[in-house]
C-alpha cells in the first residue's frame, strides 16, 4: 500500500486533534499490506564429494527462485542490430517477490541429486513511500531485550543468551539498513511476565514503560519482542541417556528443532502497540556435544537450525525497516525561547538547515494525566537554521507564546 500524502495532510489542519493513543492506528493504515500468498516451490541441486549440507542449501535457493517465479516475475527483451543484423538477443527474468515463513516441505535424495519442495508465504516489495521528505529521515528505533518463555528449552546448547544476543543480532542488521538511528538496550525487557506479553497493557492498549523507556532514550519507536519457542519436535531426541545417544547416531530420532519468535513495534510517544508479527521456523540441530556454546556461536551457525534461524533474523530485520520506511519522522521540541525551538534530532537522524517540520501541541485532559498525550495541530512549522549532530534549532513565524508552543510538543516531517 502506497502512502497517501491526501491522508497525511487531513492531519495538519490548524485545530484538527489527533490522539497519540490513535496515532498507532493511523501509522499502521501507512504501513505496507501484507498480502501474502503461500505457494510452494521445487528447487534441484547435485550433491559433490557428499556434501548434503551445501547442496540442500542450494536446492533451497534454486526452490526460492522458483517460488519467487511464480508469484511475480518482470520479463525484459534487449536486442542489438548492427548495420541491420541481430547481433545479440537478451532476454532478462527479474522479481522482486520476498518469501516469508519458509518451510521445507519434502526432500528427495536420488542418487548424487537433491530435489527440496519448499514452502513460504510470497508477499510484494512495499512499494516506495511518497513520503519523500519523511523517508529521507533517520527515525530512532530502541532495541529491548526478547525475553525467553520457556527458559528450559535453551539447556541444549546453551542458548540461554538468546533474550539478549537475539535483539543485539536484529540491532546489527538494521543498523546495516542505513535507514534508522538504532538505539541499545537489550539488556531490559519490557514485560514483567512473558506470558501475557505483549497483552500487559493498561486499559488504553498502551504499555507506559515502552513512553518511558522512549522518552529515556529519545526513540520515536521501541522494538522489542518474545522468544516462544526453542524446543525439539521430538522432546527425547537429546537425552543424555546412552540409549538416546545410539539413536541419534543411526539417525533414528527426529532432531529437529523450533524457533518461533513475537516481533513487535511500539510508538515511542503513546506507548500504543504499532505492528506485530510471528515468526516461526524449524530445521535440523545436528551438532557435536560442546560444539555450541550460545546463541548464534560459530557451533550454532554451523547447523542447519543456525542457518535457518540467521535466515529469520534478516526477515525480522527487513519488516522493521518496512513498517517503518513510509512513517512521518518525529521529534521532541526541548526548548522554546520566543520564535526560537530547539529540537532532540539532528544531523545523525538526516536533518539539515532549511527544513521544515510541522509543530504539533502535546496535551492531556486533566481526567485522564495517565492516558495518552493528544497531539493538535500547531498551525506553524519550524525552519532550521543550525544543525548539530545530536538536536537542531531553529525559528518559528510566531513567538511560542502566541501560539503555546512548549517543551515536549513534536515537530513533525511527513
Amino acid at each position: 500500500m502506497v502512502c497517501s500524502q491526501s491522508a497525511a495532510s487531513r492531519y495538519r489542519r490548524p485545530g484538527r486533534r489527533l490522539a497519540a493513543g490513535l496515532l498507532a492506528g493511523f501509522l499502521a493504515m501507512l504501513a505496507p499490506a501484507a498480502g501474502a500468498v503461500i505457494l510452494e516451490g521445487v528447487g534441484h541441486a547435485v550433491i559433490l564429494n557428499g556434501d548434503l549440507d551445501s547442496a540442500r542449501a542450494a536446492a533451497r535457493e534454486a526452490a526460492l527462485r522458483d517460488l519467487a517465479l511464480r508469484y511475480e516475475a518482470r520479463v525484459s527483451t534487449r536486442e542489438t542490430v548492427e548495420n541491420g543484423v541481430l547481433t545479440e538477443s537478451r532476454v532478462d527474468v527479474a522479481t522482486q517477490a520476498r518469501a516469508r515463513h519458509v518451510e521445507i516441505v519434502s526432500e528427495q535424495r536420488t542418487g548424487d541429486r537433491l530435489r527440496l519442495v519448499v514452502r513460504a508465504d510470497m508477499t510484494e516489495p512495499p512499494a516506495i513511500c511518497r513520503a519523500a521528505e519523511a523517508a529521507r529521515l533517520k527515525k530512532r528505533v530502541a532495541i529491548t531485550g526478547f525475553p525467553l518463555l520457556q527458559p528450559g528449552q535453551a539447556q541444549t546448547g546453551r542458548l540461554d543468551d538468546a533474550g539478549e544476543v537475539l535483539p543485539q543480532r536484529l540491532q546489527a542488521g538494521l543498523r546495516d539498513s542505513g535507514r534508522l538511528e538504532v538505539l541499545s538496550a537489550t539488556g531490559l525487557s519490557l514485560f514483567g511476565d512473558a506470558v501475557d506479553a505483549p497483552t500487559w497493557q493498561g486499559n488504553d492498549n498502551r504499555l507506559s514503560n515502552v513512553a518511558r523507556l522512549a522518552r529515556e532514550l529519545g526513540a520515536q519507536f521501541v522494538v522489542t519482542g518474545v522468544i516462544r519457542d526453542l524446543g525439539f519436535t521430538d522432546p527425547t531426541a537429546w537425552d543424555t541417556s546412552v540409549w538416546g545417544g545410539f539413536k541419534r547416531s543411526l539417525g533414528a530420532v527426529d532432531q529437529n528443532r523450533r524457533f518461533v519468535v513475537d516481533l513487535m513495534v511500539f510508538d515511542g510517544f503513546s506507548g500504543s502497540p504499532f505492528y506485530q508479527e510471528r515468526f516461526a521456523t524449524e530445521a535440523e540441530w545436528r551438532t557435536v556435544s560442546g560444539r555450541s556454546t550460545g546463541f548464534a556461536s560459530a557451533g550454532f551457525e554451523s547447523t542447519a537450525y543456525g542457518q535457518a534461524v540467521t535466515r529469520t533474523l534478516a526477515e525480522m530485520t527487513q519488516a522493521v525497516v518496512d513498517v517503518l520506511a513510509c512513517q512521518p519522522f518525529m521529534t521532541r521540541v526541548v526548548r522554546v525561547e520566543g520564535p526560537s525551538v530547539t529540537l532532540a534530532s539532528g544531523a545523525t537522524a538526516g536533518l539539515r538547515p532549511g527544513d521544515e517540520l510541522h509543530v504539533y501541541r502535546s496535551a492531556r485532559h486533566w481526567d485522564a494525566l495517565a492516558g495518552a498525550p493528544e497531539l493538535r495541530d500547531a498551525g506553524v512549522s519550524v525552519t532550521l537554521n543550525n544543525v548539530h549532530p545530536e538536536f537542531s534549532s531553529g525559528r518559528m513565524p510566531k513567538l511560542a507564546g502566541q501560539v503555546n508552543v512548549q517543551r515536549d510538543d513534536l515537530a513533525i516531517i511527513w
